[in-house]
């Protein structure tokens, strides 16, 4: 048998075989066989499907070999056609990704492949509507997803490529590189780039410095964008549809995405940039780059920093580069910084001004969150917007305007850098002014943003209002200035809620108090920058305090009368700024639109009126009103001091420019010398008002030569009482206008002509603003009654003229509001009557006659109610009606006819006797026994009211009593009595009495009773009365001589009465006595009273009074100068015979003080040697007083001295004054003879000592009046 076979072996297992690339068909060629294109284009396209299909893990990769050979080499990689290159990109990507990670590339090969995809491919994708985009997003998608770009890392020399993928790749996103038809590069692509981008940031080992710079330059070319259009310098394409950037730029936001992507890497390569730009720039502060050896000035700041140190002027144009990029960059990415920022806190403590200058700049951004782009806008502060702006609108949450300029900080500077932002804070007190300037506009930036939107703390944003506030006092006027304009960029809003949080504007300290006291700067530019924006803050909130918004009202309603503080600096610079600040802040003439359709709101966008009853007018005169009745009585006396010059201005105005049509344009026919003189005169007038008199004058010549006829008329036209204010308001913008375009017009034309025409036009009081004044004192609407009627009365006395269209309507309503027997008058007609009384007297002509305006005016006389009422009435009726004696009998009988205290209208019957006894003295001596009777026996004599211990010395107006009150009228009715004689025997057979009751007041301290049983508020008002009558009845040259020089002395000292409100009322009645030429010389003498008043702004207030007053009457040296010169000898005999006069030396000292108070407003060097003079005079001449006393003697020579110590603080040179000078008779008489003149002029009577005393008096004097010149 066979063997059996034993069974076969197992066959070993076949390892199953990985699917490999298909294609093979030929993509290189020899030279001279060159495959055709269409035909390449078939074979890449369908190899490009086929790996395009094939797995990574699941691929026989050495099938790649073959195509991987032929894809990279030349006649494809550099092939003609651009479809050739992006299928073969397109298979080389997928060729990388099927060998990761291991590409079966040469590293020359792999240089020539990224040179294909970043200078060929990758570019492409700008053009979306390329034929083969597909391609080149397939070969981008690839790049990023599979993150095969980082074998570019791996190539020699890769820098250049980086360099150009990170250009190409920024310049696709931003549009620089984008194709002509406009199709916008895909999201998906944007988003592929991004990623290619951190992937090299991550995996490069190193970028090359020209990429960070490229990265960086995103943030600063945006930024320039984004203030190109803020500026309007730049249009917008189609994509922006505005001038506003409403989002980021993409080329921006890659560059972002690059920082927060990789903010580890990012931050070494910007700390590595700034290295180079920073160290470098701030070592060259002491050695200098060889090549450049100019340095950088900033203002000349050489009392701060060494002049030879500093960087270069091409170091410094690089650090302010790198410092702009800071800002962009802590928007965009803060983490890439926090290497940087400690560098910014070493150049915080440099010793060159420039580096310390950018580094407090920077800081100060950063921490707002303000970009390179700049700070946003300011909020629109428009005074003249119509609707006015109101808070609520605010409220409301807007649309940033410009993504760039929008503030917005990514997180707390303070919490991040808490050492850095205490180093920030420290700048404030910087030894240069240039830093704390900056300082100054950094925390109102920071306070405005509240720190870049992230908020500040209740504690920190006190800290910086209150830092802001110590800047406005700044000892340096930059400073000053930058925190005004700190201030002026804050929005009406932000001023209420976060400046005004550190008090209102009368607080000592508080951003507004500092604000308003730079109104009265000493410095003109900070006066000027002070007073516009704390004008314009008010005319901005005039629209909440007119709506009665208390806590608005409150902080900002006294701006006004801080306003107007400063006309009292008696300043021609201040006096034109206030009639800018007045016509353009306050009271803008542009306010309201004098049409009410498409009327501009506050914040800047405009809508559409839907009141129909929208009355310009009514709106105007309301402003003026809230402004007038928010003036203090300080501040309302200037105002309308400022009004009241309008008529002589026009006046003054007009004869100037018939004097300009008579110079012809220097063309006369004949008479040109006195054409010339004529027209000198006009002008030097009106330049003596402006600040620059020279620069004034010679622009008024070149206006008088430019001989525009059209210019006359429109000035005539903006002066004409009769003009409505629409035609005055045209008129002014159109002469401006052609003012402005006249080509021989000098450049400072306009502004010297611009306040005349405020000053001579019919402006404010404009007869367009008068039935709304008549209207708002009828319906005392918002409580604007009362400042209606006061201003109807400032305008009946001060312009009658444009009152004259509206005197009938106010005399209607007298007839309407007339009382009776049992129905008394409202209040508000008094102040009608007081009107109108005003204008009968100036023009009697022009008041209605008819029978019932007479009838009320009767009514009112009998039965008018306050007292006040039937006075007022009673002017009228005698000013302007025939039966005037009829009237005034009936009157006085019905007024004296069982009169008693107490019984009906018995205050009304002494106002009307008072008045009556002045107007109609003719019939007086009918009623004067009654009439004495009722005045003295029944009211003077009598004492109804107990004082007490708890009396007040003085109460208000409001609170006076009826006993009082009833004392006053029978004093003016006797003094009246006396005003009317004109005989002087019997003036001076009836005075005695008169003035011996009226001394015994001012003597006994207001008391007329033996048993002192008047109250304190009592005597104070009638010790007041006395003086003013004595004041009035001086007016009249022969009562005038009824006051002896002791009875002057007696009425001197009511200014240092022990109640301010008697000195005040005194001082304001003399002052306006004197102002009117009404009173003789001496009573100049009694203001220098003052010197030791103890209410500094009253005393203040009195020298610039004095000042003022020493200028108008100024007069020739020669011919012996002014008249306050002459009234030297009498306040000398007046303080000789003062009852606090003293020759004790230390008592010496203080009467300097008066004397120092009169040299302080009266001296000049020119007038010195006159006064000195004068001083001497009184040496040469006796007592007429007191023959015996030598008290002016001494006080002659304490005069001498305090003008020789004067003399020598001032640096003057005193020129001996040779003319005769005549002295007061009645103060000073001839001596005996010559032996007693020789003996007192070679006595020294001053007590020795005094005169060393007196340098020392003047020195404090002259440092206390420099205090009070610069005050505020």
């Amino acid at each position: 048998m066979a063997p059996r076979r034993a069974p076969p072996a197992a066959a070993p297992p076949v390892e199953p075989s990985l699917p490999a690339l298909t294609f093979d068909e030929p993509l290189s060629w020899r030279a001279g066989k060159a495959i055709p294109t269409a035909e390449l284009l078939r074979r890449l396209g369908a190899l490009a499907a086929e790996l395009a299909e094939l797995d990574q893990e699941e691929t026989d990769k050495a099938s790649l070999g073959k195509v991987a050979k032929e894809l990279c080499s030349p006649n494809l990689l550099g092939h003609k056609d651009r479809g050739v290159r992006a299928f073969a990109a397109a298979c080389l990507v997928d060729v990388l990704k099927i060998c990761a990670p291991d590409a079966p590339f040469t590293p020359s090969q792999l240089k020539d492949i990224f040179t294909l995809f970043v200078t060929s491919i990758l570019p492409a994708l700008s053009d979306p509507s390329n034929a083969y985009n597909t391609q080149h997003m397939y070969v981008l998608t690839s790049l990023a997803e599979v993150k095969s770009v980082v074998l570019i890392t791996d190539v020699n020399n890769s820098e250049a490529l980086l360099l150009h993928l990170f250009t190409i790749f920024f310049d696709i996103v931003s549009g620089s590189a984008k194709a002509s038809t406009g199709e916008q590069l895909s999201k998906n692509a944007e988003f592929h780039m991004n990623e290619i981008l951190v992937t090299l940031v991550d995996e490069a080992p190193t970028l090359p410095t020209e990429v960070i710079d490229i990265i960086v330059a995103q943030f600063l070319r945006a930024a320039a964008t984004g203030k190109a259009k803020q500026n309007g310098d730049s249009k917008a394409d189609d994509k922006q549809s505005t001038l506003e950037m409403k989002e980021l730029p993409a080329a921006y936001k890659m560059a972002e995405f690059l920082c927060n992507s990789c903010p580890e890497k990012m931050s070494r390569y910007i700390s590595q940039y700034f290295n180079d730009v920073i160290v470098d720039a701030s070592s060259s502060g002491s050695i200098s780059k060889s090549g450049d050896h100019r340095r950088s000035s900033i203002n000349d700041d050489s009392d701060d920093e060494d002049e030879n140190s500093g960087p270069t002027v091409v170091d410094l144009r690089e650090l302010e580069k790198a410092h702009r990029l800071l800002r962009e960059l802590w928007r965009a990415s803060s983490q890439v910084l926090q290497n940087v920022i400690p560098q910014l806190e070493a150049e915080l403590s440099a010793e060159n001004v420039q580096l310390r200058l950018l580094a407090t700049e920077t800081l100060g951004d950063i921490i707002s969150g303000i970009g390179a782009a700049g700070p946003p806008p300011a909020p629109p502060m428009d005074p003249a917007a119509y609707p006015p702006v109101m808070l609520e609108e605010y409220a409301q949450p807007t649309a940033p305007t410009n993504i760039l300029t929008t503030p917005m900080s990514p997180q707390s500077f303070a919490q991040a850098y808490p050492t850095v932002y205490t180093s920030f804070l420290s700048r404030k007190n910087d030894k240069s002014p240039l830093i704390r300037s900056a300082w100054t506009t950094a925390i109102g930036r920071i306070i405005l943003t509240s720190a870049g939107g992230i908020g500040l703390s209740r504690e920190d944003e006190a800290t910086l209002v209150a830092g802001l506030a110590e800047k406005l006092n700044d000892a340096d006027e930059r400073v000053r200035i930058a925190a005004v304009k700190a201030v002026g960029g804050f929005g009406f809003q932000d001023i209420i809620t976060k400046l005004a949080s550190s008090g209102d504007v009368n607080k000592t300290g508080s951003v507004l108090c500092s604000l308003a006291d730079r109104s009265r700067d000493r410095k003109h530019a900070v006066r000027v920058e002070g007073m516009t924006t704390i004008s314009k803050i008010w005319g901005v909130a005039a629209g909440e305090i007119a709506a009665g918004n208390e806590i608005v009202t409150a902080l900002l309603g006294a701006i006004p009368s801080r306003i107007f503080y400063a006309y009292y600096a008696n300043d021609q610079d201040v006096n034109v700024l206030l009639d800018h600040v007045m016509f353009e802040q306050l009271l803008p003439l542009s306010y309201p639109p004098l049409k009410s359709k498409g009327i501009k709101k506050a914040n800047g966008e405009s809508q559409q009126a839907t009141d129909d009853s929208f009355d310009p007018n009514t709106a105007r005169v309301e402003r003026l009103l809230i402004l007038v009745r928010s003036l203090d009585p300080k501040a309302k006396k200037a105002f309308f001091a400022l009004q009241a010059r309008q008529k002589t201005f026009r006046n003054v105005m007009t004869t100037f420019l018939t004097k300009c049509e008579e110079y012809n344009g220097g063309v006369m026919d004949g008479n040109e010398k006195e054409i010339k003189q004529k027209l000198t005169a006009v002008i030097q007038w009106l330049v003596a008002l402006l600040p620059d008199s020279l620069r004034a004058g010679a622009d008024l010549w070149k206006f008088a030569k430019m001989h525009d006829r059209r210019a006359y008329h429109l000035i005539r036209c903006t002066m004409d009482p009769i003009e409505d204010f629409k035609t005055v308001h045209k008129a002014v913008k159109e002469f401006a206008k052609r003012i402005e375009a006249a080509p021989g017009a000098p450049a400072g034309l306009l502004e010297t002509m611009i306040p005349l025409i405020y000053r001579a036009g019919s402006i404010m009081y404009n007869q367009s603003n008068l039935p709304a004044i008549l209207e708002f004192s009828r319906n005392d609407a918002k409580g604007l009654g009362a400042t209606a009627h006061e201003l109807l009365n400032e305008i009946s006395e001060r312009n009658p003229d444009i009152f004259k269209a509206q005197v009938k309507d106010l005399c209607k309503l007298l007839v309407e509001a007339a009382p009776t027997a049992t129905k008394a008058n409202d209040v508000g007609s008094v102040k009608t009557l007081k009107s109108c009384a005003a204008f009968a007297k100036k023009f009697p002509d022009d008041i209605p006659k008819d029978k019932p305006f007479v009838q009320a005016l009767v009514a009112f006389a009998k039965f008018g109610s306050p007292a006040k009422a039937a006075k007022h009435a009673v002017t009228i009726l005698i000013s302007t009606t025939a039966r005037k004696e009829v009237h005034a009998r009936d009157l006085l009988t019905w007024a004296t006819k069982d009169w008693t205290y107490g019984s009906d209208h018995y205050l009304t019957k002494l106002a009307c006797i008072s008045q009556l006894t002045l107007l109609a003295p003719t019939i007086m001596d009918e009623f004067h026994d009654p009439i004495l009777e009722i005045t003295s026996q029944q009211v003077l004599l009598q004492y109804r009211t107990e004082p007490s211990s708890t009396d007040r010395s003085w109460v208000d107006d409001a609170a006076v009593d009826a006993e009082c009150e009833a004392k006053t009228w029978s004093l003016k009715a006797l003094v009246n009595r006396l005003r009317v004689v004109t005989d002087p025997a019997s003036a001076a057979e009836l005075a005695p009495p008169v003035y011996k009751l009226l001394l015994t007041l001012l003597t006994n301290e207001g008391e007329l009773s033996k048993t002192a049983s008047t109250p304190k508020h009592h005597k104070s008002r009638l010790r007041l009365l006395a003086a003013h009558l004595l004041l009035k009845l001086s007016t009249t040259k022969a009562f005038d001589a009824q006051l002896s020089p002791k009875s002057f002395l007696r009425l001197a000292t009511v200014a240092q009465d022990a109640l301010f409100p008697v000195r005040r009322r005194f001082i304001d009645k003399l002052q306006k006595y004197l102002v009117l030429n009404r009173l003789p010389m001496r009573f100049y003498t009694i203001p220098f009273l003052l010197a030791f008043e103890p209410e500094a702004h009253f005393r203040a207030s009195a020298a610039t009074w004095l000042k003022s007053r020493a200028r108008a009457l100024q007069g020739p040296v020669g011919g012996g100068g002014g008249a306050l010169e002459a009234t030297l000898p009498r306040l000398l005999s007046l303080l000789a015979h003062h009852p606090d006069y003293s020759p004790e030396p230390a008592d010496l000292l203080d009467t300097a003080q008066y004397i120092l108070f009169f040299v302080s407003s009266v001296a000049t060097e020119e007038n010195l040697g006159l006064l000195y003079k004068y001083a001497e005079r009184v040496k040469q001449a006796r007592d007429a007083l007191d023959p015996s006393s030598e008290n002016i003697y001494v006080l002659a020579e304490l005069a001498m001295a305090v003008l020789r110590k004067w003399e020598a603080r001032r640096g003057w040179a005193m020129q001996a004054y040779a003319g005769r000078l005549g002295m007061a008779r009645e103060l000073f008489a001839k001596m005996p003879d010559h032996k007693t003149a020789q003996e007192t002029a070679d006595k020294v009577f001053l007590p020795e000592g005094v005169e060393e005393g007196v340098e020392e008096v003047v020195r404090k004097g002259e440092k206390r009046g420099k205090r009070a010149a610069g005050e505020g």
